[in-house]
């Protein structure tokens, strides 16, 4: 497993140097962006999803964005479950034997402004087999101080205060996050805005 750990968290620093050369950013920006004091936080969770007799009775795990940075997902290779939310309707995401499903979080949408998206997604209940997930998280570092890459805020708003995105230490976002998992993401954003426009900001007050 630590060997398994260190070679995904060598993908996801170049998924994101790709994401980079797409955006017109220097090589490793946004791992310098999420990097925090001592370096980024990243994890791994294996879930375990066991058949429920009546689907249509349970929520599964509800609709929602990840707050973080990265994500790389082993599916089950033969029962599937998860789905993602695109133009308005739910599209499952099929089992696929050695490959990897690749999610954003919202931080990224936040460095990029917007230029990616978290992505809505939920897992539904199966009534036949158990499905497995390995989920790799490559998250900012806890001081980690996020905010819209400023090659990517367009004209007037290169101000701080008509950008699109907060700025805001991580840590804070996810205190925030903790509590409002499943609502929308846009009024967590706007409440990050808030505490950054306030002039009690603690933490936020970074430069």
């Amino acid at each position: 497993m630590k060997e398994f750990a260190v070679k995904l968290e060598k993908l996801a620093e170049e998924l994101m140097d790709l994401l980079c050369e797409n955006l017109g950013l220097e090589k490793g920006y946004l791992k310098k962006a999420i990097y925090g004091s001592n370096g980024p936080n990243f994890g791994t969770k294996v879930s375990n999803y066991p058949p429920c007799p009546k689907p249509d009775l349970i929520k599964g795990l509800r609709a929602h964005t990840d707050a973080g940075g990265i994500i790389l997902l082993f599916q089950d290779d033969k029962v599937s479950g998860l789905q993602l939310l695109k133009d308005g309707q739910w599209v499952d995401v099929p089992p696929m034997r050695h490959s990897i499903v690749v999610n954003l979080g919202d931080q990224i949408e936040v460095i990029t402004n917007g230029k990616y998206k978290s992505v809505l997604h939920r897992v539904v209940a199966q009534t036949d087999g158990n499905r497995m997930s390995i989920a790799s998280f490559y998250n900012p570092g806890n001081d980690a101080v996020i905010y819209p890459a400023t090659a990517l805020v367009e004209g007037e708003a290169k101000e701080a205060d008509e950008a699109a995105y907060p700025k805001f230490v991580f840590e804070d976002y996810m205190k925030l996050y903790a509590a409002l998992k499943f609502q929308a993401k846009e009024p967590r954003f706007q409440a990050m805005k808030a505490m950054e426009s306030s002039p009690n900001l603690g933490p936020i007050a970074t430069a």
